[in-house]
């Protein structure tokens, strides 16, 4: 019999490639999504994968721990992979307690529905390698200590540290992946990989003549979303539940990724950037480097496109983009 599967914040990035890898494999996958005038729109990724029509969609929200509770009991999960937030890090200073809210508290409430639900359900929750914020280490480890810098690696920090409380408590299969920074062609524009790719695209399309930008000098470890969600499921299929690092054990600035962005369509960045103190964080998180030595051994995972690779794939994607717009209103 296939499994069910269920997916909070299935229409962003990871939902949408999770969704994808988990119906290859045989799944039933049903994905809870927030109430939108604009549902269409919020399929979009998964319409991209051409996946929509395959993931059934259900109204839920990670603040009501009613309802999630009523979800589970109806959906009888044999998996739920956890990946709602408030997402943005940039935004959390300006929402705070909203994200304290979706990106801690929902983790909570997550936990508890599957707890008095559907206990012997695999839990994967989506942490993040911004709780280790101020780092203590060159590279970070399971072990490494945490010092989040944002009111969302705070939250995380919440969510990753009740997971791992769930766990311990009261048995639960419950695994969090720590996630080092992974983009792809569905990444949001308010991330900094796609407001490159997408700036880069723009102005060699002759649609914007300068590309406006933060912190250059920032370094982190950045994967492709697509490797990193098969990373997910690894991890519940495992016999024992545990804490897993999961990144390439590569740091780049974002200079250097800006760099091959613009070299890709034959543009010097030099002649289009802009530093805009507007874009800098009230606390920078300055590297992140992750060592996925432990999934590496434990899982057999490891990460199989390269920086390069991606932010190719992400820039072609986001000229096709424009070119598509350009046809259709032409």
């Amino acid at each position: 019999m296939s499994k069910t599967a269920l997916i909070t914040g299935v229409t962003g990035q990871d939902g949408a490639y999770l969704s994808q890898f988990l119906l290859g494999k045989g799944y039933k996958v049903i994905g809870m999504a927030r109430r939108s005038s604009h549902s269409e729109n919020m399929l979009h990724r998964l319409k991209w994968l051409g996946v929509e029509k395959d993931v059934e969609i259900v109204d839920g929200n990670l603040g009501d721990l009613s309802a999630l509770s009523r979800l589970v009991r109806t959906v009888k999960p044999d998996e739920v992979y956890n990946l709602g937030a408030q997402s943005f890090v940039g935004l959390s200073w300006d929402q705070p307690i909203q994200t304290a809210q979706d990106t801690g508290v929902g983790v909570l409430n997550v936990l508890e529905a599957v707890r008095l639900e559907r206990p012997e359900a695999r839990v994967y929750q989506a942490s993040s390698s911004e709780m280790y914020g101020l780092i203590q280490q060159p590279m970070q480890t399971e072990a490494t200590p945490f010092y989040p810098r944002s009111p969302y690696a705070v939250a995380k920090l919440f969510g990753h540290w009740m997971t791992v409380n769930y766990r311990e408590s009261f048995g639960m299969h419950a695994s969090s992946g720590i996630l080092f920074n992974h983009e792809s062609p569905l990444r949001g524009l308010e991330f900094v990989t796609r407001k490159v790719t997408d700036g880069a695209a723009r102005i060699k399309l002759g649609l914007a003549k300068e590309l406006r930008m933060g912190n250059m000098e920032a370094k982190r470890d950045w994967g492709h979303a697509r490797d990193y969600v098969k990373a997910m499921w690894m991890m519940l299929q495992q016999e024992v539940a545990d804490d897993y690092v999961i990144a390439t054990g590569v740091t780049t600035t974002v200079r250097e990724m800006v760099d091959l962005a613009f070299n890709h369509v034959d543009l010097d960045p030099e002649d289009f950037l802009v530093e805009d103190p507007r874009f800098m964080r009230p606390a920078e998180v300055d590297v992140l480097l992750g060592d996925p030595a432990k999934a590496k051994a434990n899982l057999g995972w490891a990460p199989e496109t390269t920086l390069s690779e991606m932010i190719v794939e992400m820039v072609e994607a986001d000229l096709e983009r424009y070119r598509s717009a350009a046809r259709s209103s032409g």
